[in-house]
């Protein structure tokens, strides 16, 4: 039954991989694969409670990550209903090619870090269309996005793949931040040095928006984006200080960014009420109650109930499904056994990470990484060890190699139509560069 199981998990995943080409959206493959594979246990095994009672517990693991990735994107949609985000974005004026260039790569950096990777590169690239109108120009930009939102390996609370390392307890956040900043940094800038290279003589005729112009945001901009921050920023922090769960903090930080939303209203704030229900006649009163309803769909609009519509739930799904898959060929023995393979045949614990990290590149990380999480336990290799501290840059930059490697990459291969050979030819090599650069620098100076 175990050689169905893994026949079930491969034909799962190619079809997760060649989502486009197959047109099945890897959400209904991932969700099929979970559900197949544990079915396939469940036929081959002589021990049906047993069964349940390690379902039960895979679920428990999964459930704290999906319920911390719930939190943080309706916090990161709350903000962006408030248009938070856009006084950032309202900072970047310069039409100096190189200058674009870094502040781009910069601000995806550390605003992957606080946010995550996908929302990340979303953000960015909405904010490349108003800079910079050419199609083939943005696409160059696009990939540095790619890069950069990738390489934010060292944020707990960052890539998805850092954050369920971190939940797993494989690695700690002050550890990590520590130990990973630098080699994330310094592949970025290595990345973003080949690109101003390549760029020195192009000019990029960036559109109007860039010019500075004042804007008019809500007064409620600048409070929501610094509250969303801090109460991301927050988390590890509350984790550190009273050892509960991730998820419990971040449900503590949607918490208060949910107090905080019911408070401050830019409708509000633009000192727009209700009006008077003693009305002169009944054209007034008819007025007025068209008016109070316009109001109280627009106040509706800056509340959480709308920040969860606009969640990307089908991510949420995609994580259950797969991460069921993987938990079933744990409590199979599947990945122990190929975790013993990897040991006789590599041996190099670098070298597996890396090899898991190029493999991301071709195949989506998150899987990768709930795999390696079931074939190395913890008690063989202890909290931020050198295998953990690897694996986690090597899984979330070497998906910017090519641009199936990551949620990030495939996001904005839809939104600004990537084509894979084009990528490859582009971006893969600065991508690779990065990737290697990173590792190396993780060598010589944190190992």
């Amino acid at each position: 039954m175990e050689l169905y199981m893994i026949i079930t998990f491969i034909i799962g995943y190619v079809f997760i991989a060649f989502e486009h080409p197959v047109k099945i959206n890897k959400t209904a493959s991932a969700l099929l694969t979970g559900v197949l594979v544990w079915l396939l246990y469940m036929l081959g095994s002589h021990e049906p409670e047993g069964v349940k009672e390690s379902l039960s517990h895979h679920l428990s693991e999964i459930s704290e990550i999906i319920f911390f990735l719930l939190g943080a994107m309706t916090i990161v949609e709350l903000v962006d209903l408030h248009e938070g985000f856009n006084v950032i974005t309202d900072k970047i004026t310069t039409r100096n090619t190189t200058k674009l260039l870094w502040i781009v790569g910069i601000v995806s950096f550390f605003l992957s870090a606080v946010l995550d990777s996908l929302a990340s590169a979303i953000l960015m690239v909405t904010v490349l269309r108003k800079l910079i109108p050419d199609k083939e120009q943005r696409k160059l930009f696009a990939g540095i996005v790619i890069i950069a939102v990738n390489s934010s390996a060292w944020s707990p609370i960052g890539p998805v793949t850092t954050t369920m390392l971190w939940i797993g307890g494989q690695i700690s956040a002050a550890y990590t931040i520590l130990n990973l900043f630098l080699p994330s940094l310094l592949g970025l800038i290595a990345a973003l040095a080949y690109f101003t290279f390549s760029f020195r003589k192009m000019e990029i005729i960036t559109s109007s928006a860039t010019e500075s112009i004042e804007t008019e945001r809500p007064t409620s901009s600048k409070i929501m984006l610094i509250a969303g921050i801090l109460s991301l920023l927050a988390v590890p922090i509350f984790k550190q200080i009273t050892h509960l769960p991730p998820y419990i903090a971040m449900m503590f930080s949607l918490g208060l960014m949910w107090v905080l939303s019911e408070i401050v209203n830019p409708i509000k704030d633009q000192g727009i009420v209700n009006p008077d229900e003693d009305a002169v006649n009944e054209d007034e009163e008819k007025e007025a109650s068209f008016l109070k309803i316009d109001i109280d769909e627009l106040r509706k609009k800056y509340t959480i109930s709308h920040a969860l519509t606009r969640i990307d739930t089908t991510s949420i799904l995609f994580f259950l499904g797969i991460l069921l898959a993987v938990g079933s060929l744990q409590t199979a023995g599947i990945l122990s056994n190929l975790a013993q393979v990897l040991d006789e045949k590599v041996g190099n614990l670098t070298l597996i990470a890396t090899i898991i990290g190029i493999a991301s590149s071709i195949v989506d990380n998150v899987p990768l990484v709930a795999a390696t999480q079931g074939m190395y336990s913890i008690s063989a290799y202890h909290i931020d060890h050198h295998l953990w501290q690897l694996l986690t840059y090597c899984a979330a930059t070497g998906g910017s190699i090519l641009v199936i490697g990551s949620a990030a990459g495939v996001a904005v291969m839809g939104m600004e139509n990537l084509n894979f050979m084009w990528y490859m030819k582009k971006i893969t090599l600065p991508a690779a560069i990065a990737y290697f650069v990173g590792i190396g620098a993780y060598l010589i100076f944190c190992q």
